[in-house]
């Protein structure tokens, strides 16, 4: 093992890990950055082709949850397929009109709309808006338990 290498990857993965909280820094991607710096200084040796394979996995299931999280939380709390796709049309706007704030204000957000021009009931879409919310933020702890299960399982690998 090699220690440069491995405190050079820790910073690495420790500036992906606050990226998976907040959206203006690719989470994953450092991570996964990280352990490809630790192999360019370290050797690949101790990361072999099931362990990328893992890792490629789990960074899949990062991107899978940031795109489920939010219509889950609309599904759950009762919103129509126009909340849903409000919600996604809301985080593709909020992004590229308010940047960091718009990835979360604008699913929760669009699911109101949506669902009050689907229903015309204002409480239905506030309450689905909150649905929203929720599948937001239950998004962000499971990317930040996955980030940190990809961190775990880099450090076996090359302790062990």
């Amino acid at each position: 093992m090699d220690w440069i290498g491995l405190i050079v990857a820790l910073i690495i993965m420790a500036i992906g890990l606050a990226g998976l909280l907040l959206p203006v820094l690719p989470g994953a991607p450092l991570i996964l950055s990280g352990m490809v710096v630790y192999g360019l200084l370290a050797g690949f040796y101790e990361l072999g082709l099931g362990f990328w394979i893992g890792q490629a996995i789990l960074v899949a299931l990062i991107y899978a949850v940031d795109y489920i999280a939010g219509m889950v939380g609309v599904k759950r709390y009762n919103g129509s397929r126009a909340a849903v796709v409000g919600s996604i049309v809301g985080i593709v706007i909020g992004l590229f009109t308010l940047g960091f704030i718009g990835i979360i204000i604008g699913p929760i957000l669009g699911a109101i709309a949506g669902e009050f021009i689907a229903k015309g009931s204002l409480e239905q879409a506030l309450k689905v808006g909150v649905g929203a919310f929720v599948g937001i933020a239950g998004g962000v702890i499971a990317r930040l338990i996955i980030g940190i299960v990809m961190i775990t399982g880099f450090l076996l690998a090359v302790m062990l």
